[in-house]
């Protein structure tokens, strides 16, 4: 089985810096839906690993969010792709849980779940906490320069082998014919 994860903000959906908070928030990026298209099409499971702090700082609860997770899957399902499953850390950054990216819980919790093997496991994200988790378990970090990714690229220090994209179309146009 070829499985993918998707980051969510930034990289499928526009990010903002006062967090996507609702489903009018909650608007996709340019070619984000074909590409999981695309990439569902090709034989491909998508899933979403997403940190989602704006739970615990109380800025929006988990019906916002499940109502968020229903619109993206809707706008995908009609472009003809599916998600096939959605993890999310709801900790805010000094909880001191084990699933919160870069920390490697929740793409250990998909790779079991889905049955594959971490080593080359890609993990498409904008920003360094996406790549270090993939990065941490032998995966293949890719990064999109939508969301935060132009800044995370020019920061510098990306895990070693981290492939670059303009965005989750050319991310998935590469998955697709390699």
């Amino acid at each position: 089985m070829k499985l993918v994860i998707l980051d969510r903000d930034g990289v499928i959906n526009e990010d903002r810096d006062d967090f996507v908070k609702n489903t009018m928030e909650w608007v996709p990026l340019p070619h984000s839906l074909e590409a999981i298209a695309n990439l569902t099409q090709a034989g491909w499971r998508v899933v979403v690993a997403t940190n989602q702090s704006g739970l615990a700082r109380g800025l929006f609860d988990v019906h916002a969010l499940n109502a968020m997770h229903e619109k993206m899957h809707r706008l995908v399902g009609q472009t003809g792709g599916r998600i096939d499953a959605v993890a999310y850390c709801p900790h805010g950054p000094d909880h001191g849980c084990e699933c919160r990216k870069p920390l490697p819980g929740m793409v250990l919790e998909l790779a079991e779940r889905f049955n594959v093997k971490l080593q080359g496991l890609p993990l498409i994200g904008d920003s360094l906490r996406d790549l270090e988790s993939v990065a941490a378990v032998g995966g293949q970090p890719i990064l999109v320069r939508t969301g935060k990714g132009m800044k995370t690229l020019e920061k510098g220090g990306l895990p070693e082998g981290t492939l670059v994209f303009d965005d989750l179309f050319d991310a998935a146009e590469h998955l697709i014919n390699s």
